[in-house]
C-alpha cells in the first residue's frame, strides 16, 4: 500500500504553541527508540535535501544534544537538553543555532493505538506569538513531512 500520511499540524490560538500529530504503523518502542538512538535519529530527521549528523546525543533525562543539518555546504545546527525521556513521553528544549533566543520547549507523547500502531503528538512552546508565526512561516511542515516519511520507510524497512 503506498499512502502518504501527512501531519497535522495546528497553531493554537491562544498561546504561542505548535501541536502536531501522525499516526505510525509502529510500536511506540519504535517511534521511541527512533526519537533517541541518534544513527536512527539522523536517518530520518529534517528534509530530503538535507544531510544530519550528530554533534553530541545523550538520550537521557538531564543530558543534551546537538546536530547539524547540511544542505548544499550550508550547516544549519540545532542542540537542546532533554529534560524527561521515558517510554511514553520526552520533554526537551529546542534551539536552532541561527536564532538562539528562539527557544522551544517541546513535549512529545507515544500514545499506543494497539494493533501496533502508535499515534506521536508533538507540542512546542515558544516564547511569542511572533516566533511561533515565524516558524510556521519557514516551510517547517516540509521539514516535517518529508522527515517522518523517511522514518515510516525505515519501520516498513525494519530498521527501526
Amino acid at each position: 500500500m503506498n499512502r502518504i500520511t501527512e501531519t497535522a499540524i495546528e497553531a493554537d490560538p491562544k498561546v504561542p504553541v505548535i501541536r502536531m500529530t501522525r499516526d505510525f504503523a509502529a510500536t511506540p518502542e519504535h517511534l521511541f527508540r527512533a526519537h533517541t538512538d541518534p544513527v536512527l535519529f539522523a536517518q530520518w530527521v529534517g528534509p530530503n535535501a538535507m544531510a544530519t549528523r550528530i554533534e553530541h546525543w545523550d538520550a537521557s533525562t538531564g543530558g543534551s544534544w546537538r546536530y547539524v543539518s547540511v544542505h548544499d555546504g550550508t550547516e544549519y545546527a540545532f542542540r537542546g537538553c532533554f529534560h524527561e525521556v521515558r517510554p511514553d513521553r520526552i520533554v526537551q528544549t529546542f534551539t536552532f543555532e541561527g536564532d538562539p533566543d528562539g527557544v522551544a520547549l517541546e513535549t512529545l507523547w507515544f500514545e499506543d493505538l494497539g494493533d501496533g500502531r502508535t499515534r506521536l503528538r508533538t507540542q512546542s512552546l515558544v516564547d511569542s506569538f511572533e516566533g511561533r508565526d515565524a516558524w510556521l512561516r519557514s516551510g517547517m511542515e516540509v521539514g516535517v513531512n518529508e522527515g517522518y516519511a523517511k522514518l515510516e520507510r525505515m519501520i516498513i524497512d525494519g530498521a527501526v
